[in-house]
């Protein structure tokens, strides 16, 4: 499968099943787009004359390029079959058992009433609770029990806001340090927070333990106060921005990133970014907000060209400001096209309900935070394990090659699929398509691209 497509001076070409990338002039670009449907006849006529003007391109050169193009293909570099179908079974038979990752919900509390909020102000459509100690160390007890022979484990702390239950993630924090050691483990926390609660304990902490943390900010002021607010219904903009610039400035190198959500209300959302890069932030990305067609927040179809827009304009100006010696990092752009993840993470995705799990306050395993408080997904708990096996096949099956829709898209092993959470949200499957994300998908990708052939092309 060919993908081709232009974008800001660059005529590429993605080979999707061999991962090549190829960055051809317009000849060569043409060539390409008919070589498939064409005799090499046909292709020399019908480019000598849609390039009558100009003296370099001859039947000679058309020739050489059709010989280039054969060159590519035979070498699989090009037009490569599609043979990786039958790896998704295989890939489900070898993932059963191993855990590598847990989201633990320390508070499902916050002190925001965010509008757009997924996790119903922090309440999950559930009660209101802060995980205990005794729970938190049992989950990462069961981590380790279940972690096979895997050394690097991943602990999220998430909420509503985790930092409303500070002392307990500190006290997990050291626990898990204590038992590193013997059990042959290693562990990378993350910490993801509103900021109201930041202060010079949990800037010193967090940049000491937390291997990244994730901060949320909307970007400007209005848009930001638009929708997170405390229950008085006051933004909290003002309070968080100067915790949040105290924390970035004191953790120095390490990772981070400022989190924000882009909505109806600005899909103009590069104007978020230059907000959040005038503030001194450098590690970005902004998400598009995923919930009801009924929403208010909710993207529409009018917004959908303005937001592709934006994703270009973003790409560009990354390179522009990186020229400049003023370099950002947007996270839907950060791809390794040369060392990235091994066929078998391309076709099954984020491991959500397998590898990756949430636990709530109280101990129960969900597939992911997206799905903590409906009842019908509830795989388990921490003590006794998994025990609703049903629908851990049915996540074990999600695979870039379970949806149908997926079977002709370009991008299916970059996505590897989709989110199953979005999916389901979207269209009560699991199986299903979410096919705005997927156009938001698909553009991030060709920009993600673009901005890495042009800086290994130098110009």
């Amino acid at each position: 499968m060919v993908h081709q497509y232009q974008l800001n001076g660059c005529n590429i070409v993605l080979d999707t099943c061999s991962g090549s990338i190829h960055a051809v002039d317009e000849v060569a670009y043409d060539v390409i787009s008919v070589y498939r449907e064409k005799s090499a006849a046909e292709i020399v006529t019908t480019l000598l004359e849609k390039y009558s003007g100009r003296p370099d391109v001859n039947e000679g050169e058309l020739r050489q390029c059709l010989a280039d193009v054969a060159e590519l293909e035979r070498s699989g570099k090009l037009f490569t079959p599609d043979t990786f179908a039958p790896l998704a079974d295989a890939f489900k038979e070898r993932s059963g058992g191993v855990v590598k990752a847990l989201c633990l919900h320390v508070a499902h509390t916050c002190n925001l009433n965010c509008a757009y909020c997924f996790a119903s102000q922090g309440k999950y459509h559930g009660d209101r609770a802060v995980m205990s100690f005794e729970v938190g160390k049992r989950a990462l007890d069961y981590l380790v029990e279940h972690s096979g022979a895997r050394t690097n484990l991943e602990v999220d702390f998430f909420g509503g806001e985790p930092l409303m239950n500070w002392d307990v993630v500190k006290q997990l924090v050291a626990y898990a340090h204590s038992i590193e050691k013997d059990a042959r483990k290693n562990f990378r926390f993350t910490l993801t927070t509103n900021g109201m609660l930041i202060d010079d304990d949990v800037i010193e902490f967090a940049n000491r333990e937390m291997s990244n943390v994730v901060l949320s900010l909307d970007g400007r002021r209005e848009i930001h106060d638009r929708c997170r607010v405390d229950y008085a219904g006051n933004g909290s903009w003002e309070r968080i921005v100067p915790k949040f610039q105290k924390l970035v400035r004191a953790r120095g190198n390490r990772n981070y990133y400022m989190r924000g959500t882009f909505t109806h209300a600005n899909p103009d959302f590069l104007n978020d970014i230059h907000v959040m890069l005038d503030l001194g932030f450098t590690e970005l990305s902004m998400e598009p907000v995923v919930c009801a067609p009924s929403d208010p927040a909710a993207l529409t179809q009018d917004d959908l060209p303005i937001v592709l827009e934006q994703y270009e304009l973003l790409a560009k100006e990354m390179l522009e400001q990186k020229r400049t010696g003023h370099p950002f990092t947007f996270y839907h752009y950060m791809i390794d096209l040369t060392g990235g993840p091994c066929i078998y993470k391309r076709i099954s995705g984020c491991g959500s309900g397998t590898e990756y799990m949430a636990v709530t306050p109280w101990g129960d395993l969900y597939p992911c935070h997206q799905f903590v408080g409906e009842e019908r997904f509830r795989l388990g708990d921490i003590w006794n394990g998994v025990d609703n096996t049903a629908v851990q096949e049915e996540f074990r099956s999600c695979n870039a090659y379970s949806r149908p829709e997926c079977a002709d898209c370009w991008a299916k092993l970059y996505c590897s699929g989709g989110c199953a959470a979005n999916a389901y949200h979207a269209t009560g499957s699991l199986r299903g398509t979410y096919t705005y994300g997927c156009e938001l998908f698909r553009k991030r990708m060709e920009c993600a691209i673009m901005i890495q052939v042009v800086e290994r092309l130098g110009n």
